[in-house]
């Protein structure tokens, strides 16, 4: 028998439909699953059980009135703590905000609400976003659920943690330089990036506001879809907010990936791990099964990605917490507090060039993406490495190995999917990345759809 904890979204929802199951069920199912398995792998920083079990009793009772808002009516989902959520604790990973309980709810989250979905809890992130360890000295670390020695991935890392152990169904995830994408290919899960501005970040709480992304974590592709068609939209009190037409990003999902073009920025293809250079040439050579056309590109200014990536995050970083770094230096953790305060010591030329880079990318990027239709390459150029003792020096030489791949889709705002790429020779995943153009979710969907049917982990 199929447990109901490990069930996605999309089936889900037809199974509701045909009152297989309820959304009471399910939602026991899934704290049931906490109970058990999250003292192994710490992906909740705070859990809503009684709220929940409310929520998912009152969508019953819709749903045995033939009441069915959307496909998410009844799923049960888990937000990243940085994310507020009025009346419950909203800490971003940091002990400066252990206590912090918002009185209003980020504009993504109530959305997901009001199209049905049941809010779990709040999940572990590394503090404040600055990382991609997930090593949490205040709420204790994440560990992988492939192997509990192995970091999750972050700053996401609880969001991909509660999917890939049947925490939750769907979570939310937020992306500055690669924390939906690193912890989606370290776990084995798929991770949305969308284009900028197109998911409000409306109440959540910021890492470097030119460049925070907010965005759907799954399973399975359907259920991005599912997601993204709900999180999307304009919201006129988020001044990055887009007004772009909404699409139905399920349809066509199954349309294939034949005639696509495929560029491999030969960028992404340099300094990989062995096992991730292995993975990717298969992947690549999988691609062109599907359908795909592959070739090789070049895009020079990719190699502007790591600077620019750091001086406008520890730049803008620096400046939401310019204050609590005064005040509050010691209450950081301490790779989080060496990466806030390198943002204090930059100047405004640095940052102006920094600004300036971005710009010659996005041109590039631009140029790129008329030849072809879809960007691809390793979502981070290593292999899912095991905890240290050295956590603060682990977490810095881990973010400046995978900024130049992640950085690149957040500095130009395009859209990036991360999807699982394969088991390496740890029997870890590792993930790839499709990026697309402005608004290209529902092409990056589709081919992603068509790679998962390869059934890439096996």
């Amino acid at each position: 028998m199929t447990e109901l904890y490990t069930l996605t979204a999309t089936e889900l929802a037809s199974l509701y439909r045909s009152k297989q199951v309820s959304p009471v069920e399910v939602t026991k199912s899934i704290f049931q699953r906490i109970g058990i398995a999250d003292q192994r792998v710490n992906a909740y920083i705070t859990t809503t059980p009684d709220a929940a079990l409310k929520k998912a009793q009152f969508v019953e009772d819709d749903m045995m009135r033939g009441i069915y808002k959307s496909p998410l009516q009844g799923i049960p989902i888990g937000i990243k703590d940085n994310y507020y959520t009025a009346g419950v604790r909203t800490t971003a990973g940091s002990k400066i905000l252990s206590d912090f309980i918002p009185d209003t709810t980020a504009t993504s989250v109530k959305k997901l609400e009001c199209a049905g979905g049941i809010t779990l809890g709040k999940l572990n992130m590394h503090e404040f976003g600055g990382g991609l360890t997930n090593t949490n000295p205040f709420h204790g670390r994440t560990n992988n659920p492939w192997n509990t020695k192995y970091i999750p991935g972050g700053s996401s890392g609880g969001s991909a943690v509660a999917l890939a152990a049947g925490l939750a169904t769907l979570t939310t995830g937020t992306d500055t330089f690669g924390s939906i994408r690193t912890p989606a290919a370290m776990c084995g899960v798929y991770g949305l990036k969308p284009t900028y501005g197109l998911v409000s970040s409306k109440g959540v709480a910021p890492l470097a506001w030119s460049l925070d992304h907010a965005g759907p974590m799954a399973r399975s592709v359907s259920d991005l879809a599912l997601m993204l068609q709900e999180m999307a939209g304009y919201d006129p009190e988020d001044p990055a907010s887009i007004k772009a037409p909404i699409p139905d990003y399920t349809e066509n999902l199954t349309k294939g990936m034949k005639g696509v073009k495929i560029g491999v920025p030969r960028f992404f293809m340099e300094g990989l791990d062995h096992d991730i250079e292995l993975l990717f040439t298969n992947a690549l050579k999988k691609l062109e099964e599907l359908g795909a056309e592959v070739k090789e590109i070049t895009i020079s200014e990719l190699s502007m990605a790591e600077f620019a990536g750091h001086v406008i995050t520890t730049g803008e970083a620096s400046t939401f917490h310019y204050e609590w770094l005064q005040s509050r230096l010691q209450d950081y953790a301490e790779d989080v507090r060496i990466y806030f305060q390198s943002g204090l010591v930059l100047n405004t030329p640095q940052y102006v060039r920094a600004q300036q880079a971005r710009r010659k990318l996005t041109t590039a990027f631009k140029k790129a993406i008329e030849d072809v239709d879809v960007l691809v390459g390793p979502t981070v150029p290593i292999t899912t490495p095991p905890f240290q003792e050295n956590w603060v020096e682990q977490n810095l030489e881990i973010t400046k190995r995978c900024m130049p791949f992640t950085a690149p889709a957040t500095l130009t705002g395009t859209p990036s999917l991360s999807v699982p790429m394969g088991l390496d020779s740890n029997r870890l995943p590792a993930g790839m990345q499709l990026i697309g153009n402005h608004l290209a979710e529902k092409l990056l969907l589709q081919v992603g759809k068509a790679w998962e049917s390869t059934n890439p982990l096996g």
